[in-house]
């Protein structure tokens, strides 16, 4: 044993062409859907219950996803035998965009976590002209450029209800230390956080399978943010929690099905290089703090580049997310600028 962890491997060098399918395992088909954004797809997975099938996550609701999906289910891998149960990982709209749909033209069972059904139906629901007042006030206090901020103020705002098909009332909740059986398997629900509240991944009991939704990635970190529907949240903190503690479950022979990019073996290292990343900026962006700064003054300490365009909202309310942090754990001080910008610094 020399005690060094092996690398990140990539199994397939490249994924299904849209429409189609790879199997990745006994009864597991890789699908792909396009999303309209820099981040340019999301997998989904559809898994074999002998007289149906169980798709995991189901991409934006758009009428090219949907055309897909019943190219899909018509003629294409899931052909002959009908959607009858969703899982989704996560809140997130790429991930629930067409659960609704699912249940609503299929008749196929919701499940999920009731975290995640809250936040999504509540969301998809709520939809905006132009942003609230609390929004705008959220932008200010972390420090948002004041030329996206006049242009943020009159446009719409980004709303669920855009890609996401209305979600009906009824699910089935799933939650941590649950065993589902899904295509054959049986699989233990552990739950992260961070990326998204209370989010769903699944480790196979039966042989090497873990879907992980984005809560495990490769190549690429999943989006950490603070938002105005909880300002002083510590998004940071839940996923270093989860990190540790998910790490504890990994294995070399792991196979990883993420909800973006490869599937991938390798997950010990990359447990500890998802916690590694954030541990990091955490530490640059200490250190950038020897002078009061707002959150749009700290892009570079997290992300080692400044970053502008479609990407700064992100940027923001991940800075946020790791200004948070510090704050929480008692490392930096914070106070109101005339402006209404929260200005961060290092204790002492």
């Amino acid at each position: 044993m020399t005690g060094v962890m092996p690398g990140i491997r990539y199994p397939w060098e490249a994924p299904p062409q849209e429409g189609a399918a790879i199997e990745v395992a006994e009864g597991v088909l890789w699908i792909r859907l396009p999303l309209p954004m820099m981040l340019d797809h999301v997998n989904v997975y559809a898994l074999d219950e002998g007289d149906g099938w169980t798709v995991i996550d189901s991409g934006f609701a758009s009428k090219r996803s949907k055309a897909i999906w019943r190219a899909l289910m018509e003629s294409g891998p899931l052909a002959g035998k009908p959607v009858t149960r969703v899982i989704v990982t996560h809140h997130h709209p790429d991930h629930m965009g067409l659960a609704g749909w699912f249940q609503s033209e299929y008749g196929a069972e919701l499940w999920t976590t009731r975290t995640a059904w809250l936040f999504a139906r509540m969301l998809q629901l709520d939809e905006q002209a132009v942003p609230t007042q609390e929004t705008l006030n959220f932008y200010r206090q972390a420090g948002m450029d004041d030329a996206v901020f006049q242009q943020r103020v009159s446009e719409r705002p980004f709303n669920f209800s855009d890609v996401v098909d209305p979600m009906p009332v009824g699910f089935k909740r799933i939650k941590e230390g649950d065993v589902l059986r899904i295509g054959g398997r049986d699989w233990d629900v552990r739950i992260g956080n961070g990326h998204a509240p209370e989010h769903a991944t699944f480790w196979s009991r039966d042989d090497n399978l873990v879907i992980s939704g984005d809560q495990i990635l490769p190549s690429i970190s999943s989006n950490i943010g603070v938002y105005a529907t909880e300002p002083d949240a510590d998004p940071v903190g839940d996923w270093l929690e989860s990190c540790e503690r998910l790490a504890q479950f990994a294995r070399e022979d792991h196979l990883v099905l993420g909800g973006h990019k490869l599937p991938f073996s390798g997950l010990q290292l990359r447990m500890k290089q998802l916690a590694e990343n954030h541990h990091g900026a955490l530490e640059r962006l200490l250190d950038h703090l020897d002078s009061p700064k707002t959150g749009g003054e700290c892009f570079l300490p997290i992300f080692k580049r400044q970053i502008g365009g479609p990407a700064y909202g992100l940027a923001l309310v991940e800075a946020i997310a790791h200004l948070n942090h510090l704050y929480h754990v008692g490392k930096v001080t914070r106070s109101l600028r005339d402006d209404g910008a929260w200005l961060w610094q290092r204790k002492g």
